[in-house]
């Protein structure tokens, strides 16, 4: 579908390391060059270093996957440090990995459990009001039978780094909900200043892992963190809530399919023929079933077996009954 182009060029960014994310990082690269063609900006991989942090090496262990993805899809595979998480909070890759990115340009970043459907030009980013995914549950904080609530838990964070706490709320949500309070699943998120994103995450994060408020004392920061220290990034660079149309990113425009059962048990027989289409070239398709779950899901038809589990007018409404029945089946992998 034809949109309007954006006034920016912006780079896309992603984090790519050994193992299941770099053949994830296959996938989405193929879908993002199919539905972008004439991109203005970068395809950005952000890959970690060995280092002391780090028991094992973390880059790319597949050289088929570098060789895709810088050839056939004009991706730059860019190295960091890791100094502040490593092996130990692999989550953090997406923080300290904001520090490649060119200091000149806006940026969205996506997990690389993304699935491409459509242009990103059709999203009329607001560089200068950063949010991120709303397609999120009440997963932090843990609520506990003696308090703290959530109103003290998060007004705490705010406090810590001297931000407006009650700008943040959303009122029509009552009092001591989740919902109420501002919280974003990592999997994208945008600025017009990666340095300033980038310094400020990395601050925040470290702060509440390594001296994190009293009211956070029973509250377990692995592996929400990320999830933590985001909304108060966002709102400290001038962003919130519902700065994108609904229904684009998560959307009409992207996927965020997070494990390959999950997405054939749930999504539209749409999505789930485009990403077959999109595995099904010979080059694509003899790298990633090097990788089992791929193989199996993609390739061996076991994703339509987890398919012809579910009805998809009837659901179950909890994600855990979902899974409880792929593993019941031998259909979860990941």
């Amino acid at each position: 579908m034809a949109g309007a182009q954006a006034p920016d060029p912006f780079n896309v960014l992603a984090v790519v390391q050994r193992g299941r994310l770099e053949y994830e990082a296959v996938l989405f690269a193929a879908s993002f060059r199919a539905t972008n063609p004439g991109f203005r900006g970068r395809l950005i991989f952000a890959e970690p270093q060995p280092g002391p942090l780090w028991p094992g090496d973390p880059r790319i262990s597949d050289p088929a996957v570098r060789a895709l993805l810088a050839d056939r899809f004009d991706a730059e595979i860019r190295p960091f440090e890791s100094r502040a998480f490593g092996a130990g909070y692999p989550h953090g890759n997406k923080i300290e990995g904001l520090s490649v990115l060119p200091p000149d340009s806006p940026f969205v970043f996506f997990d690389t459990d993304t699935l491409f459907l459509d242009r990103l030009d059709r999203v009329p980013f607001d560089f200068d009001r950063p949010t991120a995914s709303a397609a999120v549950r009440g997963t932090w904080p843990v609520p506990t039978l003696y308090g703290p609530g959530y109103t003290a838990i998060w007004r705490a964070l705010y406090d810590r780094f001297g931000l407006d706490f009650e700008r943040t709320l959303d009122r029509a949500q009552p009092d001591e909900h989740w919902a109420r309070y501002l919280y974003f699943n990592a999997g994208w998120f945008f600025h017009r200043d990666p340095r300033r994103f980038h310094r400020l995450y990395l601050r925040y994060a470290r702060s509440i892992r390594d001296d994190p408020p009293a009211e956070l004392a029973l509250q377990p920061l692995d592996p929400w963190l990320d999830q933590v220290a985001l909304p108060l990034v966002i709102h400290a660079l001038g962003g919130g809530r519902g700065t994108l149309p609904p229904g684009l990113l998560d959307g009409a425009v992207s996927c965020h399919w997070r494990v390959l059962p999950l997405f054939y048990a749930r999504e539209s027989a749409e999505k789930i023929a485009w990403m077959e289409e999109v595995a099904a070239p010979n080059r694509v398709k003899t790298v990633l079933k090097a990788y089992a779950p791929f193989r199996r899901m993609i390739y061996q038809g076991r994703g339509h077996k987890a398919r012809a589990l579910f009805d998809r007018d009837g659901l179950p409404r909890r994600e855990q009954a979902i899974r409880n029945r792929l593993r019941r089946a031998g259909l979860w992998m990941r």
